[in-house]
C-alpha cells in the first residue's frame, strides 16, 4: 500500500501544518509587539523592520510550502496554490475589504457614530450644494481629462512611431509619469503662481506679461475655468502612460495589412481610422477605463493646488474635509462609499477586458 494514502500520515501532516501556522503567528506576533513598543533608534528600527519584512515573508512561504508537501500528492497539489496566494488575499482583505465594510457601516450613523440614521446621510449628500459642485467637477475631470489623455496619447504614439526621434520623444512625454501627483501639484503651483503687482514669479504669468498681457490668478479667480487649468496637470502626467500603451499596440498591427491598404490607395487618415483604430480598440478601452478610475479618485492635485477652494471641490477632497477636518464620520463615510460605487463599474469593465485579452 502507498504510504501517502495512510490516514496516519495525513493526520501527521495536518498536525505539522497547524504547528507551522501557530509558530508563524506566534513569532511574527512577538516581533510586531517588539517593534510597536520599541524605543530603539528610528533608523535602526527601520532597517530591522525591512529585514523582518523580507526574511519574514520568505520564511512564511518556505515553512508553509514545506508543511503542505507533507500531505499526499493529490492534496498537496490542490493546497499549494492557496499557500502562495493566501497571504496576499489576507493582506488585501485586512487593508481593503475590512476598511470598506467598516466605512459602509459608519455611513449609516451620524457624525459621531453613536446614532443610527439609516439612509439619512445618502439622502443628505444629494441635496448638498457642495457635493453637487464636486460631482460636476468630477464629471469634468472624467470627460475632459480622459478624452484629452487618450487623444493626445494616441496622436503622439502614431507620430512617434513614424519619427526617427521616437525614443527621445517618448522619453520626454513619459517623464512626468515618474512624478507623484503631489510633486506635480507643487511644480504646477509655481507655473500658475500669481501675486498682485507687476513682479510675477509664476511661469505662465511671466509669459503673459512678456507678451503684453495682464497676469491672472489662474486657479482661484477664473471660475469655473480654473478646473480646466487643473485638468491640464492630469493630461501632462497621464498622456505618457496612454502613449506607451498605444505605441506597443500600434506596433502589433501587421505590416502586411498596412502595406496592402497603401497599395490599394488608402491614405494615412483612412488607414488610421479603418485599420489601426479597430485593431487596437480593446487597448483603447483598457486605457480609457484606467484613466477614468484615476480621474474619479483625483485628490492630490486639487488638494495641493487649491485645497478644494474656488469651486474646484471634487468628491475625494470633500470626503477628506468631512471625515478628517470636520470629524463628520457618517457623512464622510457616505461620500467614500459613493465614490467607491462610482469607481466599481469602471473597474469591472477593465477586469472583463483583461480577461478577454487573456490577461488572467
Amino acid at each position: 500500500m502507498n504510504t501517502q494514502t495512510k490516514p496516519g500520515f495525513s493526520i501527521k501532516a495536518l498536525l505539522i501544518f497547524l504547528g507551522v501556522l501557530i509558530a508563524n503567528i506566534a513569532v511574527n506576533g512577538v516581533i510586531f509587539v517588539f517593534f510597536r513598543d520599541s524605543s530603539l533608534n528610528p533608523l535602526l528600527t527601520a532597517v530591522l523592520a525591512v529585514l523582518w519584512g523580507v526574511l519574514g515573508v520568505y520564511l512564511i512561504y518556505y515553512t508553509f510550502t514545506w508543511a503542505v508537501e507533507k500531505f499526499p500528492d493529490r492534496i498537496s497539489r490542490s493546497v499549494l496554490p492557496y499557500v502562495f496566494i493566501g497571504p496576499a488575499v489576507l493582506v488585501l482583505g485586512w487593508l481593503l475589504v475590512l476598511p470598506a465594510l467598516r466605512t459602509l457601516y459608519l455611513s449609516f450613523f451620524n457624525a459621531s457614530s453613536d446614532k443610527f440614521v439609516g439612509l439619512g446621510n445618502y439622502i443628505a449628500i444629494f441635496s448638498d450644494r457642495l457635493l453637487a459642485t464636486a460631482l460636476r467637477n468630477n464629471l469634468l475631470w472624467v470627460f475632459v481629462g480622459t478624452l484629452a489623455c487618450v487623444a493626445f496619447g494616441l496622436l503622439i504614439a502614431i507620430l512617434a512611431d513614424r519619427s526617427s526621434y521616437e525614443r527621445i520623444a517618448k522619453s520626454i512625454i513619459f517623464m512626468p509619469m515618474a512624478i507623484s501627483f503631489v510633486a506635480a501639484g507643487v511644480i504646477w503651483k509655481f507655473v500658475y503662481y500669481y501675486q498682485p503687482g507687476d513682479e510675477q514669479i509664476g511661469l505662465l504669468n511671466a509669459i503673459v506679461m512678456a507678451l503684453g498681457g495682464e497676469p491672472q490668478a489662474w486657479v482661484s479667480m477664473l471660475q469655473p475655468w480654473n478646473n480646466f487649468f487643473l485638468i491640464i496637470i492630469l493630461i501632462w502626467m497621464q498622456t505618457g502612460f496612454a502613449m506607451v500603451i498605444f505605441s506597443a499596440a500600434i506596433k502589433g498591427v501587421p505590416d502586411d495589412i498596412l502595406e496592402a491598404s497603401r497599395v490599394d490607395g488608402a491614405g494615412e487618415i483612412r488607414i488610421f481610422f479603418r485599420i489601426i483604430i479597430p485593431f487596437i480598440s480593446t487597448t483603447i478601452l483598457t486605457v480609457t477605463t484606467t484613466i477614468i478610475v484615476f480621474t474619479l479618485k483625483i485628490f492630490d492635485v486639487v488638494m495641493v493646488m487649491t485645497g478644494g477652494q474656488y469651486g474646484t471641490e471634487v468628491v475625494a477632497t470633500q470626503f477628506y474635509r468631512q471625515f478628517f477636518m470636520y470629524r463628520n464620520f457618517g457623512y464622510g463615510s457616505t461620500l467614500a462609499i459613493v465614490l467607491l460605487i462610482a469607481v466599481l463599474p469602471v473597474i469591472i469593465i477593465n477586469l472583463r477586458q483583461f480577461r478577454k485579452q487573456g490577461g488572467f
